[in-house]
């Protein structure tokens, strides 16, 4: 009934579907294996993409020829560039997105890419020969044999869902919780724990006064996630989101139903995420606040459900539904489901290898909530990694390992393997030390040739890459002979509160005074809009933060350059970290586990000091 696969992938939420499509577009037979195929792409929690570091993930993912940027450019109803008042390291894009369509789009791209098959079944156990994962074996007795396996699970390895005093199976509302595979693993040799979630009620817009909230519109330029194409929205009207708040009667109304919270009544073992946590965790952690913040989002164009960001809870649902109905704006509230906490295995990403590769069995790969991460964007970068890489390893070929330097998701990785995580992993913009160097604008300059080189990419986005760099080196030549005189520009200058010029100056120069912006200066200085008359924005806003932030771009880089020295000094597979007396106990227990490939990422583990790494150095060069 089936052939032999190159690759399966198990599970065909963000992660999975990244990472068929990947090892598919890289020329591998995939079969996509999911418990319903009603629900590949699902946005599981809220109906968004990107956000303060996620975007720049999200942008990263298109540049290496994922395809989740594009779905969200296709479905969105709202775009933000968030911290535009921040320096461009800090820009995020983010989207609200419709979120049927989002799924929709999703299935669609899958059906229209070659190499990938579907089936609708749940994987209870994998085939293992000679330290091989082999393939699966499903809930309906079939078994199924490929060279690689990709788990991208979920919340679904024994999901416990949680609301008040009621638990009972499932890896989402509605859908029932997979069993076996977490089992399997551990009789060969994986440590498991579990971790924990959660999402808010949904609400009947019709039932809410908006009058008593604060609109949220999107941003007049839609600039979107993907460097190929437009997005759908540009130029639509948008979908708005809105501002409420909590106040003490709510809180007070919350602490009511604690006794009967399974968090607090120790019923869920497993840790939630300490930068989304639940209403009533915010509530117990934060007492001294009065109140916090409630974003309001629509679920899409023509829906009335709402998705209430902040409220996440598993208390009691009369109690959730009294606490809303005292929020500015819902006090005539109708709820359409309740919010519940979910409770999940996932596998200490220690485990793995940088290709997300399990060091334990060859051949099978871990991406998304498995690893302990939280978030689609994270699940996403994962998938499209751990696709790439199986295909990689079924081919014979050496892995794509990006480095912190290069891509946030290889600071994500990094610190995943090197740390490990005993949380839901989340990242942030401070996450990553070289940050001026991975922002959102310039992900396809720095990814787009690695997508190429591996068949991702295509010659007509190779083309575009390569057409913006000549603009942009253009551009800074031609940015160093445009030659302003005071009488041009002092006027605009003093409206903006700058200091007028004395003498002639080259636009260059002008353009490091942070108050200056090139897009101003378009809209107000005639001779400047005739010069760039025809050019791409892009290319404009690109040359403008090249030159801007030059210098923090080099010392970022001569950083990079610094401790490349202990990334460029690789450990053997083979060393034997017990014959290296000097260093502590505690560094050489993790120095075993975790298997550092190089200096660098030994520097990283948590409880390795620089004197431990110090001794390796010598030690190595004897």
């Amino acid at each position: 009934m089936f052939p032999e696969y190159d690759v399966i992938v198990v599970g065909a939420g963000h992660a999975g579907s990244e990472a068929a499509a990947a090892a598919a577009n890289m020329g591998s037979r995939v079969l996509l294996i999911t418990m319903n195929l009603q629900t590949i792409g699902q946005m599981s929690c809220n109906p968004a993409m990107g956000g303060i570091a996620k975007g720049q993930i999200v942008r990263e993912i298109d540049a290496l020829g994922g395809y989740s940027g594009i779905v969200t450019d296709e479905t969105m109803i709202q775009f933000r560039m968030l911290n535009r008042s921040k320096g461009p390291a800090m820009w995020s894009p983010r989207a609200q997105s419709d979120r049927m369509l989002f799924a929709q789009k999703w299935r669609e791209m899958l059906e229209q890419t070659s190499n990938v098959d579907f089936y609708q079944d749940m994987v209870r156990e994998l085939i293992v020969k000679d330290g091989r994962c082999r393939g699966v074996k499903t809930g309906l007795g079939h078994e199924i044999l490929s060279k690689a396996v990709v788990l991208t699970n979920g919340t679904f390895l024994n999901g416990i869902i949680h609301i008040g005093e009621k638990n009972f199976g499932g890896g989402r509302m509605a859908e029932k919780a997979a069993t076996g595979i977490t089992e399997q693993l551990v009789s060969l040799g994986f440590e498991s724990d579990r971790l924990k979630t959660g999402t808010p009620p949904r609400i009947d817009g019709r039932s809410l006064d908006y009058s008593k909230m604060e609109e949220q519109p999107g941003d007049e330029e839609v600039t979107g996630f993907s460097y190929i194409g437009k997005p759908a929205l540009a130029g639509k009207k948008q979908r708005s989101c809105w501002i409420t708040y909590t106040d003490r009667s709510v809180h007070d109304t919350l602490k009511t139903g604690f006794e009967k919270s399974p968090m607090f009544a120790g019923r869920i073992d497993g840790i939630g995420p300490r930068y989304c946590p639940s209403i009533e965790d915010k509530i117990n952690r934060f007492a001294e606040r009065e109140r916090h913040q409630l974003f309001i989002e629509p679920e899409g164009w023509n829906t009335i459900e709402i998705y209430v960001n902040g409220f996440s809870t598993s208390l009691p649902e009369d109690v959730q539904y009294k606490a809303l109905t005292q929020v500015p704006g819902f006090e005539n509230c109708r709820m359409f489901r309740p919010g519940y906490a979910i409770e999940y295995d996932y596998f200490p990403p220690t485990q793995l290898k940088y290709s997300l590769e399990t060091r334990q069995l060859s051949g099978l790969f871990f991406a998304g909530q498995i690893n302990g991460t939280t978030g689609y964007e994270e699940a996403a970068c994962q998938g499209l990694m751990a696709g790439i890489n199986a295909h990689q390893y079924v081919t014979e070929r050496d892995p794509l390992i990006l480095k912190r330097s290069e891509a946030y998701i290889g600071v994500l990785i990094d610190d995943l393997i090197s740390k490990g995580t005993q949380e839901p992993y989340r990242m942030f913009t401070s996450r990553a030390e070289f940050r001026t160097l991975l922002r959102q604008d310039n992900a396809d300059l720095r990814l787009t040739s690695v997508s190429h080189s591996l068949g991702l990419a295509s010659d007509e986005r190779m083309a575009k890459v390569s057409a913006k760099q000549g603009t942009v080196a253009r551009l800074k030549l031609l940015f160093n002979e445009i030659t302003l005189q005071p009488e041009e520009i002092n006027n605009y200058l003093d409206s903006k509160g700058s200091a007028p010029l004395q003498q002639k100056q080259k636009l260059s120069q002008l353009i490091l005074r942070p108050e200056i912006s090139i897009e101003d200066l378009l809209r107000n200085v005639d001779s400047i809009k005739v010069q760039l008359d025809g050019v791409d924005n892009e290319a404009i806003q690109q040359t403008e933060i090249q030159l801007k932030y030059q210098v923090y771009i080099d010392k970022e880089k001569e950083l990079v350059t610094r401790m490349s020295s202990l990334e460029d000094l690789e450990i053997p597979g083979s060393f034997d970290y017990s014959k290296v007396q000097a260093i502590s106990n505690e560094a050489r227990e993790k120095l075993f586990t975790i298997k550092p490939r190089t200096l660098g990422q030994a520097s990283r583990i948590s409880g390795i000091n620089p004197s431990d790494v110090q001794i390796l150095m010598v030690y190595m060069g004897r």
